[in-house]
């Protein structure tokens, strides 16, 4: 069973909700539902995050993903649908036992840092566990180990103002692992902070998931953070997903031309791994002109790299090769064979041209999802 399970979510603001809904499953779309003074923020939104997997929902202002970031944890209310954490109905929740879960199951770290600035770090970090009515010394212990998590040891006594917005992220950061929640829901989480900074929290994250295997829900509307971190990722569009899939998939089978136009400017060399342009061990293979097999383009490659290599990092091992490279496992058995010219033709492939400009739905934000 998924971690988390979402199933047909709708989210609609306005007069009569649930005739709207009805509306929209026959067929309506989200400009008819604004002509009658009804905002369409989610529509049928299904999927679902495995444990340990970080899921990143990614579009535009008002393509709807903070309002069903916020429908995850019971923040706002869905008009239907249903969202399941650990086969648990939060939708069917009274309200004490979904605030019981909130405090205990789920964290959230916002864009905006949301620190206390008349506490200190300790303090700031400890909030949350403050709020579930952990003992003083516990909750000094956990958000201790979580800020020293984050690479903040030393800085405890500090106050929010002293702290650069990287390191005040940090701690909004250490304020969630030190709940030891389940689920870890990121809004924005890194979209105020300067390009460096920002990369460097991205750094933060994914050491600490290879650690910490948290299941986590991470919305952005940048495209390359996405690719970086979703080991899952949905495209979101006038309140719909238009496309679920790996990094991968959308880079090389984007769904429609609205996708396309979001990765046509991706550095496609950080996102294709060696795994996934490798011709297969049995391939017959044309080196120098000449048919070879993987086994002997093994034999003849000095450089061997793994499944996970991304192509940016192919081109050091080809120097040493030649003109193919071997992909092997863990044991060093052959899995396959990269060639010049298949790595070149991978990174020269485009994907279909866009739909229409992009900025067109920037300019229909949706008051809902800021």
């Amino acid at each position: 069973m998924s971690r988390l399970h979402v199933e047909h979510l709708y989210k609609v603001f306005g007069r009569r909700p649930e005739a709207a809904v009805k509306r929209l499953e026959s067929g309506a779309d989200r400009d008819e539902l604004r002509a009658d003074g009804t905002t369409a923020a989610v529509i049928d939104a299904s999927f679902d995050v495995e444990a340990g997997q970080i899921f990143v929902v990614m579009g535009l202002s008002g393509s709807g993903k903070s309002t069903l970031l916020r429908m995850l944890n019971g923040l706002l209310e869905p008009t239907a649908g249903r969202v399941l954490f650990d086969g648990q109905d939060l939708t069917a929740l009274p309200p004490a036992e979904l605030r019981s879960v909130r405090s205990r199951k789920i964290s959230m770290v916002f864009q905006h840092f949301a620190l206390f600035p008349h506490r200190s770090v300790l303090e700031n970090a400890a909030y949350g566990l403050e709020v579930q009515g952990v003992p003083r010394a516990e909750r000094e212990r956990r958000a201790t180990e979580a800020l020293e998590l984050t690479g903040l040891k030393g800085w405890e006594t500090s106050w929010p103002d002293e702290l650069s917005g990287g390191m005040q992220q940090r701690v909004g950061l250490a304020r969630a692992l030190a709940t030891d929640a389940d689920l870890l829901l990121m809004d924005e989480s890194f979209s105020a902070l300067d390009p460096l900074i920002r990369r460097d929290m991205q750094d933060q994250l994914l050491e600490l998931q290879t650690r910490l295997k948290k299941t986590i829900v991470f919305i952005t509307h940048d495209l390359n953070e996405a690719m970086r971190l979703g080991d899952r990722i949905a495209v979101m569009r006038d309140g719909r997903i238009v496309q679920n899939g790996t990094a991968e998939d959308i880079l090389v089978r984007p769904a429609n031309d609205y996708v396309a136009s979001f990765i046509q400017d991706v550095d496609r060399s950080r996102v294709l791994t060696a795994g996934s342009i490798m011709d297969e061990p049995g391939s017959a293979l044309a080196v120098d002109g000449t048919a070879r097999t993987a086994q002997d383009v093994l034999d003849a490659a000095p450089a061997t790299v793994d499944a996970d290599t991304p192509v940016a990092e192919l081109f050091t091992p080809f120097s040493h090769s030649g003109d193919a490279v071997a992909v092997t496992d863990a044991d060093g058995t052959l899995t396959g064979v990269v060639t010049r010219d298949r790595m070149l033709a991978a990174l020269g492939d485009q994907p279909r041209g866009p739909e229409a400009p992009l900025a067109k739905e920037s300019e229909r934000e949706v008051t809902a999802d800021a």
